[in-house]
């Protein structure tokens, strides 16, 4: 059986030594992630949305996730200051991510979104962010926490759980959520670990975590992956 194509956005990289070049990159662990679930997991180039139809370039795929990354530049919410903790703005990438929540979500093609990739689908929808959760004795970097996730939700169905073990990478989180959001999961400080679009016209799920970080002994975490690639199955 042909696996079901996952497009998962590439990642600017400035240095990369084994290439000797910037490259555009994915997590490893991502990437075997999809793999397991029976996916063919395919890195897109983050091009200008004015000179490639991002729709045009989706409608091929059966699936996308929309990974982690650096942080979105803070105008793009609205912010009319940046916080010193932002890092790793780059206008091409939030361009087309942005661009790429949007047109998923208007196609109906199954969408998994991760840490970056949940606040971009925020934004996308005209939420904000909490530039900075306070240093760190409040930021969620290399840090496992459990999460309450809500009955019912697609997340809670996937996960096969009302509480996970989160492997957490992130210092910004979610403030006002976007149109017609609605809050899946919460860490024990309130934070917002999970979000989801009742009544989107495709699967749509997000987590403020990385579950690729445990997904190779954690089944649940494994399981976000194996849901999204049976949706884009179903999809075909």
């Amino acid at each position: 059986m042909t696996r079901p194509l996952i497009a998962v956005p590439a990642r600017f990289s400035a240095t990369t030594s084994a290439l000797r070049y910037a490259a555009e990159v994915n997590a490893r662990a991502l990437i075997e992630a999809v793999w397991r679930a029976g996916g063919e997991p395919a890195g897109i180039h983050p091009a200008d949305p004015a000179d490639a139809d991002v729709a045009e370039r989706l409608a091929r795929f059966d699936g996308v996730l929309l990974p982690g990354g650096g942080d979105l530049a803070p105008h793009r919410y609205g912010a009319a200051d940046t916080h010193a903790a932002v890092y790793d703005v780059d206008d091409l990438q939030d361009t087309f991510d942005l661009e790429v929540a949007r047109r998923v979500l208007d196609l109906g093609i199954p969408l998994l979104a991760i840490c970056r990739g949940l606040q971009t689908v925020n934004v996308a929808l005209g939420g904000t962010l909490e530039q900075d959760m306070g240093g760190p004795e409040r930021e969620h970097r290399h840090l496992v926490h459990p999460v309450a996730v809500e009955r019912g939700t697609l997340l809670e169905r996937a996960l096969g759980a009302e509480k996970a073990e989160a492997s957490c990478y992130h210092h910004q989180r979610v403030d006002r959520l976007g149109r017609g959001l609605t809050v899946t999961a919460r860490a024990a400080d309130g934070t917002v670990e999970g979000l989801e679009l009742p009544g989107a016209q495709g699967w749509f799920t997000a987590v403020q975590w990385h579950p690729e970080d445990t997904a190779d002994h954690d089944p649940a975490q494994q399981a976000l992956f194996d849901a999204l690639v049976g949706e884009a199955r179903e999809r075909r």
